[in-house]
């Protein structure tokens, strides 16, 4: 008799149903297990074997084999355990066979039969949802999948507890959701003295989702106010905490199976290499940019990162997704970010101060944001440069709105972008839209039309430029609370975009 149960295979974020087959029959005593097993997979077998002696239970004298099927599809990690121990307990007519086949299962297993948490939980629950089938885990991954909601959800803590579960002796209760959290700023815009103009980038920023990029002297203030972005951004909807966690989840760091609203903000040091960035490494990980889904990605130090990491960057910026393809695996992750990015203006830092700059001058600039190529450069919505803050400025009271005032905008604007791209496939905001749907929404009064074009003409802005340019102003108006973009608004966007040149 074969008997069946199911387990998953991890591609990225998507979780590929495996079945999990398994055969007691005559002949020399072995334990097999096949399919393209990797190394802790192959380990099971031995974890396995122990975890039924401490339940007193002896494996027979006969060959035991394990097909995980697919066979072609690589198998990987240590959650293979428990789904290989429920189809063997099913095979020896320990638990039923028809309760092993209609639970999906993942869970490492300790030699004394304990249950070890693993990563991926959250994408396991939406494919056994998926399928109609009982998900079954470590107690400590239940409380990260009951997120779903959509399938039961048993959280065990060892296999002893799993097989008087099937048997009916004792019935483990559902597993409940853990606590949604959402951590408050405590970072504040009002904490920024001056350098109300960057302060407005940062709204528009926030607002839209739009790329910024931010170049001052040292101490001007460019990380103080990359700080605050998280102030100012409203918490994640229910579909982005679902797809933010599902990526979290991989990486393990999901808190306690707790769901947290608030918006990812990731600030990788210049000195990552291209794998922790776009994702890669053993099993084709998720990078920063994919870690930073519907949050923010700053990147301090910009052109000190690796000229090969910062090309990576352009095909996510662009697209919204990062496809790591290695030998061994393909694998495609979602990466919607909003990119910010702080540099200084040369090496010394001191370029357009003239008491202190170099000799190197102009030369010292050129050089030094010149590693930043220009197709990179061209996808920043907004550019600015921030000026250094007077030290008697240091002294004057708090001035300009306060984060939750701002954020309070930030989320209006946000509002009014989910009603319009209400009915549209894969639009969320005013930084996704393209093509006719952009023409739709952001096409200026004829005042603004011309005053574009000549600016376009003028600057020499690229076709990317010019739409980013209509994306930033529609954002503007939705700002202004206006239902048409009109020349002011298409004024300040290019601000925005010619402060440092097109």
């Amino acid at each position: 008799m074969i008997t069946r149960t199911y387990t998953v295979a991890f591609q990225g974020v998507e979780a590929r149903l495996v079945e999990v087959q398994c055969a007691v029959s005559p002949g020399l005593p072995a334990f097999a297990v096949v399919g393209l097993p990797d190394k802790a997979v192959s380990e099971a077998r031995d974890r396995v074997r122990s975890s039924l002696s401490s339940m007193a239970i002896a494996l027979p004298s006969k060959r035991i084999t394990v097909n995980l099927s697919p066979a072609d599809l690589p198998k990987e990690g240590s959650h293979f355990d428990l789904p290989i121990a429920l189809a063997l307990l099913a095979a020896l007519e320990i638990i039923p066979a028809e309760a092993a086949q209609n639970t999906l299962s993942l869970g490492e297993l300790s030699l004394d039969g304990t249950l070890v948490p693993v990563l991926g939980a959250l994408p396991a629950a939406m494919t056994a949802a998926e399928h109609d089938k009982t998900l079954l885990c470590p107690v400590g991954s239940g409380a990260e999948a009951a997120w779903v909601g959509q399938c039961e959800v048993i959280g065990a803590t060892g296999l002893g507890s799993v097989a008087r579960h099937f048997t009916g002796q004792s019935l483990i209760a559902p597993a409940k959701p853990g606590e949604v959290t959402t951590e408050p700023s405590t970072r504040d815009l009002r904490d920024v003295k001056g350098q109300e103009r960057a302060k407005r980038a940062l709204e528009i920023a926030a607002a839209g989702r739009h790329h910024l990029m931010l170049v001052g002297t040292p101490g001007s203030g460019k990380s103080m106010l990359a700080a605050r972005i998280p102030g100012i951004l409203p918490p994640l909807t229910p579909a982005e905490a679902l797809e933010t966690s599902m990526i979290r989840s991989l990486c393990g760091l999901l808190d306690e199976g707790g769901i947290n609203r608030t918006r990812p903000f990731r600030e990788p040091h210049h000195t990552a290499s291209m794998a922790a960035i776009v994702g890669g490494g053993r099993g084709a990980k998720p990078g920063e940019v994919s870690l930073a889904h519907n949050g923010v990605l700053f990147m301090d130090e910009f052109p000190e990162f690796p000229r090969a990491v910062l090309e990576t960057l352009r095909q996510p910026i662009e697209t919204g997704e990062i496809m790591v393809a290695r030998a061994n695996a393909h694998v495609k992750y979602p990466c919607k970010f909003m990119l910010i990015a702080a540099a200084n203006p040369c090496k010394c830092g001191y370029l357009s101060d003239p008491a202190r700059a170099c000799a190197r001058v102009p030369i010292c600039g050129e050089d030094y944001l010149g590693r930043i190529s220009g197709p990179l450069m061209d996808r920043f919505d907004l550019r600015l440069e921030v000026p250094p803050v007077a030290f008697s400025d240091l002294d004057l009271p708090a001035s300009g709105d306060c984060s939750a005032t701002v954020a309070a905008r930030v989320a209006q604007a946000r509002e009014v972008q989910a009603n319009r791209y209400d009915t549209a496939p894969g639009l969320r905001l005013n930084a996704d839209a393209e093509g006719a749907q952009l023409e739709e929404i952001a096409t200026p009064d004829s005042e603004g039309k011309a005053l574009l074009i000549k600016a376009a003409e003028r600057f020499g802005l690229t076709a990317r430029g010019y739409h980013r340019v209509l994306k930033v102003a529609r954002t503007i108006a939705d700002l202004d609370h206006a239902p048409d973009v009109q020349r002011p608004h298409i004024a300040e966007a290019l601000s925005f975009r010619l402060s440092m040149g097109a």
